[in-house]
């Protein structure tokens, strides 16, 4: 049986956190050595995990740990307790994510008793994940589209993560889907004429969010997104000095015609980010932006404009204002939008698999599945115990 370290990444070590975001490279590298897998910009991945830096440690813990194996770092995990999730859930419950691991259920037992431990001790009963730190981040284990390149601030992994996390107990908690898009189809008549006959019939207004105008803004995008994520699966409420944090890093990667605000009556009501597929750039850098990286990447995005596609990263419609065609009329306008700047299409999601009426939307736009993701959870007491 292979003979496992542990190792314990406190977040103030810097030479540990340096080792512990290199392990990715290890396993795609070495491992499993592929053409589709993003590295990580180091220097957003430093900051990530800086608590001076990052405003969702505010409300949550974290543990950090390393597996080694023959004096090499082969695997990683962190375990997260976020306060907001209790909070809103008045559950308790913690994630596990940052999960690395070569295919050996010995690594994974050894790193996953090290996260449940640590959970255990802080009261909390059931872990779920992997998330990174949230389901307002990066989460989930692909399944399948092994074969293709991630959509961007989307994960990739090797074949063997799901039977590995089934091999230790974890359970699925829910799957994701993520949807393609291409803009050389025709757009379906029956979405043309929804968004045709909305905006006869209220006074809608979709236009592009003032860069000019940021924070208030990102304020108006915040309050139509909480509203109208609340009531989903996996959902923590965002604050205002978190989101505008995630705002500022998404910004790097929008186009500035493509963030929508939707407004009826000059009330804000729905919002969507198009993320631009920035991956082709990040993959010639190899997460080093110094000392040539930023202006590769300059050249790549602002002088040869090798964009070509984009991902739907977030969308968001009020309470009270769905079932009425404002998605139709969101679709239309990024879609009429899209094609303008000459890109092909792209990706929609994640969407919860059981969220019928969003799938069903998407999949009315001429989007079909292209790759899945999976939660899982594992209990942390027994039926009627208690942690130890």
């Amino acid at each position: 049986m292979t003979k496992v370290e542990i190792v314990d990444v406190p977040l103030t070590d810097r030479k540990l956190v340096e080792r512990f975001i290199r392990v990715p490279w290890h396993i795609h590298r070495e491992l499993y050595p592929n053409d589709h897998w993003v590295p990580p910009l180091l220097m957003d991945r430093r900051d990530y995990l800086n608590p001076r830096k990052n405003p969702f440690f505010d409300h949550a813990e974290v543990g950090l740990w390393i597996a080694r194996v023959g004096g090499r770092d082969v695997g990683r995990i962190a375990a997260i307790e976020d306060r907001d999730w209790r909070g809103f859930h008045g559950d308790k419950t913690g994630y596990f994510g940052m999960f690395e691991c070569p295919d050996d259920p010995a690594v994974a037992a050894a790193l996953l008793e090290r996260a449940r431990t640590w959970l255990r001790r802080r009261g909390l009963e059931q872990m779920i994940g992997p998330m990174d730190f949230s389901t307002n981040y990066v989460c989930g284990v692909l399944l399948d589209a092994f074969d293709k390149d991630p959509g961007i601030n989307m994960p990739y992994n090797p074949p063997w993560y799901d039977s590995l996390l089934q091999s230790q107990g974890l359970t699925k908690a829910k799957d994701l889907i993520q949807w393609g898009i291409d803009l050389g189809n025709p757009i379906p008549p029956r979405v043309v004429r929804i968004a045709k006959k909305m905006r006869q019939r209220e006074n809608i207004r979709v236009r592009a969010m003032r860069f000019d105008d940021w924070d208030a803004e990102v304020d108006r995008a915040l309050e139509v997104y909480n509203d109208a994520w609340e009531k989903n699966w996996g959902f923590v409420p965002v604050g205002e000095k978190e989101f505008r944090h995630i705002a500022k890093d998404l910004k790097l990667v929008l186009h500035p015609s493509l963030p929508l605000i939707a407004e009826v009556d000059g009330k804000p009501v729905a919002f969507a980010l198009i993320i631009m597929n920035v991956n082709p750039a990040l993959k010639k850098l190899d997460g080093k932006l110094l000392p040539f990286g930023v202006m590769r990447l300059i050249w790549d995005l602002k002088i040869a404009n090798t964009v070509d596609s984009g991902r739907l990263i977030l969308m968001g419609i009020r309470e009270g204002y769905r079932r009425r065609g404002l998605d139709s009329i969101l679709f239309l306008e990024m879609a009429e939008r899209s094609r303008a700047l000459g890109w092909w299409g792209g990706e929609i999601g994640w969407t919860l698999e059981d969220n019928d009426l969003v799938n069903r939307a998407i999949s009315n736009f001429g989007s079909s599945p292209v790759a899945h993701y999976r939660i899982y959870r594992d209990a942390l007491v027994e039926a009627g115990g208690s942690g130890s």
